[in-house]
């Protein structure tokens, strides 16, 4: 496959986000912040988190298989962006249906902010962030079928602190607003998140983990359509997908298996990998 080995399968079998199990992760011939107008932040439901078919008890691991190596910790901008630009997901993690959008990768400095209106709307990069970087794809309309759009972020962060927090405010930004503006003519309403740190809720794959899910509005769509979003951390690095669904594909097949193989998990753990062959130590 592009890129992975059986390194990936073993991660896209165990992964589990919010405490759901769901089966549809890739058998091994993919690659792998949120929405337009969204930062990596948000956070799952207990009952929306995709997962695969979790591990025997006997099976699970006990620690997370990742030593960092100090060595290659990004310090400057220009290590983060490196990093950040290897991990991020193409179209290619999502599945085979799915292509770049125009344009496919954000402006160097974009940073969107969840304001007091629970609007988002563009700001200021923190300096506890060295670099960021959100990979716009999508499964053009075609028949009955409408556009599918997701995305795909990186955050490179200067500490596994600053990443932390984070994650922890990305649960905040759900119970402060559960139903928010994302952009003229659309918005998501109804959202509930969930975290959970390595070993808890059938995290085997992250330092830890949280999603968000909804119901995602659009003007220029009819009716009412699924919204997941799904974060994890590997150290000073959280990556982060986001589907907003569409007209003709079920919320299963937009966080499972759109396509052939493919979708939101396997994008998620294929950038969770990444992120560990970009940080940990060289045996």
């Amino acid at each position: 496959m592009a890129y992975g080995d059986r390194r990936l399968l073993r991660a896209c079998c165990a992964v589990l986000v919010g405490g759901l199990a769901v089966t549809g992760c890739a058998g091994g011939d993919d690659d792998g912040k949120r929405p337009d107008g969204k930062n990596g932040k948000g956070s799952t439901s207990a009952s929306a988190a995709p997962t695969a078919t979790t591990p025997t008890p006997s099976a699970l691991p006990t620690a997370l298989d990742f030593v960092p190596d100090p060595k290659r910790a990004p310090r400057t901008e220009a290590d983060a962006r490196r990093i950040a630009l290897a991990v991020v997901a193409g179209p290619d993690a999502w599945g085979p249906d799915y292509v770049e959008r125009t344009p496919h990768l954000s402006a160097p400095d974009y940073w969107p902010v969840l304001g007091a209106n629970c609007s988002w709307e563009t700001g200021t990069r923190p300096s506890t962030v060295l670099y960021s970087v959100t990979a716009y794809s999508e499964i053009p309309a075609a028949g009955a079928l409408g556009n599918l759009r997701v995305a795909a972020t990186v955050t490179v962060h200067r500490t596994e602190a600053d990443a932390d927090w984070e994650m922890a405010g990305t649960l905040e930004e759900a119970l402060r607003c559960p139903d928010q503006r994302l952009r003229d003519g659309e918005r998501v309403s109804g959202l509930i998140s969930l975290g959970n740190p390595f070993g808890v809720g059938g995290n085997y794959t992250a330092t830890d983990s949280l999603g968000e899910r909804g119901t995602y509005h659009n003007d220029a769509m009819k009716g009412e359509q699924f919204y997941g979003w799904y974060q994890s951390r590997i150290g000073q690095v959280t990556v982060a997908t986001v589907v907003k669904g569409a007209p003709g594909y079920t919320e299963e097949q937009t966080s499972t298996t759109v396509g052939t193989v493919g979708g939101q998990v396997q994008a998620l753990v294929t950038m969770i990998e990444r992120a560990k062959d970009q940080l940990e130590a060289q045996s």
